[in-house]
């Protein structure tokens, strides 16, 4: 699939219509399982692209990412999940275009600045895969590259609790507060769309982890006195 069926094979409007009705059984599970509590929403653009840079603790972390905003969240996936004409369609619909597992990375960024050059919002973990614990080590440069490419700003989120509603290896999900803290936009300056720096990466990766750390905590904060004066009980 090229980049351009991707991108428009969500497009139509049953599938937008869908979408909308996920979001909001995906928000009413959130607000009501998960009791989550969101700081800092102002800080998501009302137009135009961006990328959204969450921490990454557990699988329902794609699914609190996409209640930040109502707009459509674009998401990665393995191509195979559209080897079934239905569920192409579904996972299309939900923001999702396929990735080629096991290709140069190069292909799998390639796809994901179309979609910001497109003006809609990606989501990409920029810790990669989901890890375990309280502090954001070293990112991947992934998410930076793009948005440089792109010249759209990065936004971080810190999400508290979701490792412990689904921890990783587990199929269960417990209901745990859960807590989000939206981070101020990163600039990342302008682009040609031709060179992009390495050292400019770097940095701004720095500036990314930096911040995702600060969010990240005050998530955690914002959930764990509860769990605290429960325990002390």
């Amino acid at each position: 699939m090229s980049d351009v069926e991707s991108f428009l094979a969500g497009e139509g409007l049953g599938s937008k219509a869908f979408y909308r009705f996920a979001r909001f059984i995906i928000n009413l599970l959130c607000r009501v399982f998960w009791r989550v509590r969101v700081t800092g929403r102002e800080n998501i653009p009302l137009s135009g692209a961006f990328v959204l840079a969450p921490v990454h603790r557990s699988n329902i972390d794609t699914m609190l990412a996409c209640t930040v905003t109502p707009r459509r969240m674009r998401y990665m996936g393995k191509d195979s999940l559209w080897k079934n004409p239905v569920t192409g369609w579904l996972f299309s619909a939900l923001g999702g275009f396929p990735v080629t597992r096991g290709t140069a990375d190069r292909e799998a960024l390639r796809r994901c600045v179309y979609v910001l050059q497109s003006g809609q919002p990606l989501v990409m973990f920029p810790e990669g895969e989901r890890k375990s614990g309280a502090i954001v080590e070293k990112l991947f440069d992934g998410a930076v590259y793009v948005a440089i490419k792109a010249n759209v700003p990065i936004i971080p989120v810190g999400i508290g609790g979701s490792e412990l509603a689904m921890q990783k290896g587990s199929k269960m999900i417990r209901p745990v507060r859960c807590a989000m803290v939206i981070g101020k936009p990163i600039d990342v300056g302008t682009s040609d769309g031709t060179r992009t720096a390495r050292s400019s990466v770097k940095t701004i990766s720095q500036e990314l982890q930096a911040s995702l750390q600060n969010v990240f905590d005050a998530a955690q904060k914002s959930v764990e006195p509860r769990r605290l004066k429960r325990s002390t009980k």
